[in-house]
């Protein structure tokens, strides 16, 4: 049972450090994607301007939920370990 809570506690914690390379790539990501839309439309700088603020939302909504995803699994686990039988609280 311990090596299963380590693996699930490994995992989290691998899910958590994606974090730091998820958000520069949806930045880059809507930068590069506006700078190709800008010298398809000659529409320079606005699509760029625009799709790097989206990628930077992107980044943002993607570390808020990982962070709120790793949070509540964390708290799963230590509900487990306060749990005396083990198992899932049933009434």
């Amino acid at each position: 049972m311990a090596r299963k809570k380590n693996i699930r506690q490994a995992s989290n914690w691998l899910n958590a450090s994606i974090v730091g390379i998820q958000f520069p790539v949806a930045m880059g990501i809507g930068y590069f994607w506006g700078k190709w839309m800008d010298g398809l439309f000659g529409t320079k700088p606005w699509l760029t301007i625009i799709f790097s603020i989206f990628g930077i939302i992107a980044g943002f909504v993607n570390l808020f939920r990982i962070t709120l995803a790793t949070g509540l699994q964390e708290e799963q686990l230590a509900n487990e370990d306060n749990d005396p039988d083990g198992g899932p609280d049933t009434p």
